[in-house]
């Protein structure tokens, strides 16, 4: 079972020299030679790849007794972006870019004049489409150019995230994540090549109970259920590939940033545990010293620039991603996050992500041929 007890507090940056979750859906469209997927993978008739949100590698490894078809699987662990959230992170798998160059940098980010809920689209719980274009904010070609089609939750059809994010392909909506097999089959028998399929109900769970009792077990045993049903069901050669967008660790407890920090700052952005401070006019390099100073016991202090040029976003940073960064980032390295009186509800959660532990940043790519 998960203990975060034994969780590693090194920094695992994102891999994006080919080890990464960005390498899938390349290979998967057009053939780009991908260490991560096997030969028989890559030369199936038909994929369909499917994102079970938030299953960690760790988690994963540390459940394999209720887990047994995923386990069976081929593959290992690669890692997510930075940071590892649910909005960057899809964005990276779909498009096959760093968050540095699509530009949907975290759960939340400056961008329209306001700081952004990426997953809601919106600015003080008021919508933001019209501001911020989804198209426009997210400009890289979902699933590099290529012909697939999506299933995902029914609700998410028409969402500005979705825009962003899977552009216009052929949306299969359902209402209940059983019917993701029947769906997913019936693609690949119409003679869809490319099947890219969505749940999210472990990382649900995970935010609700977090990941080290029952409620994640049962789960995770209900996803296992999931790719047993999908391998089943799927005509003979289809291959089927497992990914996830992060990993997540039982972090309940959010500190305030120190007030000596917060004087020095004009707002922020990001998550609990990929804080964002954004300074003062001029106060960049005495925040990062504060910063350091008061929360570097337990968190990675950088400023901007060093969070670009240490590679987190990837080799290249469009000037707009760059704009919607904040001036020094607090990364907890502990099992904390940093509060943001903004966030609605985040006090409630116990389960959370988006840090650069191996907890977060290791996710599975697994792969089967029926």
């Amino acid at each position: 079972m998960w203990d975060d007890q034994t969780m590693s507090t090194a920094m695992v940056l994102p891999d994006f020299g080919g080890h990464s979750n960005t390498a899938i859906v390349p290979a998967l469209t057009w053939g780009t030679p991908c260490q991560l997927l096997p030969d028989a993978v890559m030369a199936a008739p038909a994929v369909v790849l499917l994102v079970l949100d938030s299953l960690g590698w760790m988690q994963l490894d540390a459940s394999r007794d209720v887990a047994p078809t995923l386990s069976a699987m081929e593959g290992g662990s690669v890692t997510t972006v930075a940071p590892s959230t649910t909005a960057a992170a899809l964005t990276s798998i779909s498009t096959g870019v760093p968050p540095g160059e699509h530009g949907i940098v975290g759960y939340r980010f400056a961008v329209g004049g306001g700081v952004m809920n990426a997953l809601r689209w919106t600015v003080s719980g008021a919508d933001h489409r019209d501001v911020a274009v989804p198209n426009v904010v997210q400009a890289a070609e979902p699933f590099s150019g290529g012909s697939w089609d999506v299933i995902s939750q029914r609700q998410f059809r028409n969402s500005a995230l979705t825009e962003a994010y899977l552009g216009d392909r052929p949306y299969h909506g359902y209402d209940h994540p059983s019917s993701i097999a029947a769906i997913a089959t019936e693609r690949v028998r119409a003679g869809d090549r490319r099947v890219y399929a969505y749940y999210d109900g472990l990382d649900h769970v995970a935010h609700i109970y977090g990941v080290s009792g029952p409620h994640f077990r049962t789960e995770l045993a209900f996803c296992d259920w999931l790719v047993d049903q999908l391998l089943q069901q799927l005509p003979t050669g289809t291959a089927l590939v497992v990914t996830a967008d992060h990993g997540q660790i039982d972090a309940p407890d959010l500190l305030p940033v120190h007030e000596d920090v917060l004087r020095m700052v004009r707002g922020r952005s990001g998550e609990p545990r990929f804080r964002w401070l954004h300074a003062a006019p001029g106060a960049t390099g005495e925040l990062a010293a504060a910063a350091q100073e008061l929360h570097g016991s337990r968190a990675w202090v950088r400023t901007r620039e060093q969070v670009i040029d240490e590679g987190w976003f990837g080799p290249n940073v469009t000037d707009a991603a760059r704009n919607r960064l904040g001036d020094v980032a607090l990364v907890a390295h502990e099992p904390v996050g940093f509060e943001d009186p903004e966030e609605r509800y985040s006090d409630r959660l116990r389960g959370r992500h988006g840090s650069l532990t191996e907890a977060e940043m290791l996710v599975p790519v697994l792969s089967a041929v029926v």
